[in-house]
């Protein structure tokens, strides 16, 4: 198996690709069954990662009272 790379967009196309290999086979290869596996959590762990670096970030940026928030709530919609 590849090395998963550190970058969402990486990992996520890693994901997608050892979704696509399980979906094709035909017979299942348990032998082949363990490196996917073990690539795809390495994988989906680095976009659990960024995803909650995102969610910090975005609640670190729209915390109640913050005066960013204060005048987007003048914005009129």
């Amino acid at each position: 198996m590849a090395e998963v790379q550190t970058g969402f967009n990486a990992a996520y196309k890693t994901l997608q690709a050892n979704a696509e290999k399980l979906r094709k086979q035909d017979d299942l290869d348990i032998d082949s069954l363990v490196p996917i596996v073990e690539e795809s959590a390495k994988a989906y762990g680095i976009c659990k990662e960024r995803i909650a670096a995102v969610r910090a970030a975005l609640q670190e940026h729209l915390k109640e009272g913050s005066p960013e928030q204060e005048d987007a709530a003048d914005i009129p919609l």
